[in-house]
């Protein structure tokens, strides 16, 4: 496969596949934006819950008139992997149809999300009840990357070595009044109670993150607005990597950073940090993109 084409067809290759712990997918392609050679690969392992695996990922290469974009992103679904499913194959398009996304790409991509839930929202019976968290980098002309998220998927960046978080963990506790306004409240479960995750802060009892598309129960607690923030790639600029929690649960982003610095072929790269992972005891479903620029 080459960049240009999608790289990972999710719903046929991973969220209905095997429930063993060892289901992996990868890939990688390549594109050469603007005088750079930029790479990038993926890797998924599916972790020990007992339902299929629910990590979605997009990678690949668009060309927009004059402009070529790299869009990648990874969607974490909870009870299902519909909302995901949708995600993979509409939130892009929906952001790239916004009219002000070359002149107001930040107010364009808000407005996408937020679109896109509503979708979602209207979906519910289609859908069903559960709903996903997402992380979206959007590359512009190999010069400037755009990334946005909700939930607790993660985009960091390397620069001479050192790990720079792009992304916001939407953290119950961290958005408490907010939760609390709408009507909501905020609660940990201690472990005796909830083995596999007890001692986390779920909104209304029930979900680790604060923001999140779907979740019709819970959405007139939760928001889907996602944190957007732009980065200018520039000559010091190595890689980034999107994570799902099943990585970040077990690592700080400096430490992600350190243990694929060296490794060069970036599908290696991520199939080697969702191994460190594992070696380090996760659990959770693990989803993985690297995009190196050297």
């Amino acid at each position: 496969m080459t960049g240009k084409e999608i790289l990972h067809k999710m719903k046929a290759k991973v969220g209905l596949g095997s429930s063993t712990s060892d289901t992996a997918e990868a890939g990688k392609g390549k594109s050469k934006m603007f005088g750079k050679q930029i790479t990038h690969g993926f890797h998924l392992v599916k972790g020990q819950s007992h339902h299929a695996m629910e990590d979605y990922i997009v990678a690949k290469f668009k060309q927009v008139d004059e402009n070529e974009l790299g869009l990648f992103a990874i969607f974490d679904g909870h009870l299902g992997h519909d909302v995901p499913d949708y995600l993979c194959s509409h939130l892009f398009e929906n952001i790239l149809n916004e009219p002000d996304f070359w002149t107001q790409t930040e107010h364009a991509i808000k407005k996408a999300y937020l679109i896109t839930d509503d979708k979602i929202l209207e979906k519910a019976v289609e859908l069903g009840k559960g709903g996903s968290t997402a992380v979206t980098a959007i590359l512009i002309n190999g010069q400037k990357l755009v990334v946005a998220n909700v939930g607790d998927s993660r985009a960091v960046l390397c620069r001479n070595g050192v790990a720079k978080q792009l992304s916001v963990d939407h953290e119950p506790s961290k958005e408490r009044k907010d939760i609390e306004d709408r009507g909501g409240f905020v609660l940990k479960l201690p472990e005796v109670v909830c083995p596999s995750s007890g001692d986390v802060a779920r909104v209304d009892g029930q979900l680790a993150v604060a923001r999140a598309f779907g979740d019709k129960s819970l959405k007139e607690h939760l928001s889907s607005e996602p944190d957007v923030a732009m980065e200018m790639i520039d000559e010091d600029t190595e890689f980034f990597i999107l994570g799902s929690d099943g990585l970040w649960v077990v690592m700080s982003n400096q430490e992600a950073v350190d243990t694929i610095k060296d490794v060069k072929d970036p599908k290696s790269a991520a199939k080697h940090l969702a191994e460190e992972a594992l070696r380090r005891k996760s659990r959770d479903d693990i989803s993985c993109v690297i995009v190196r620029f050297q």
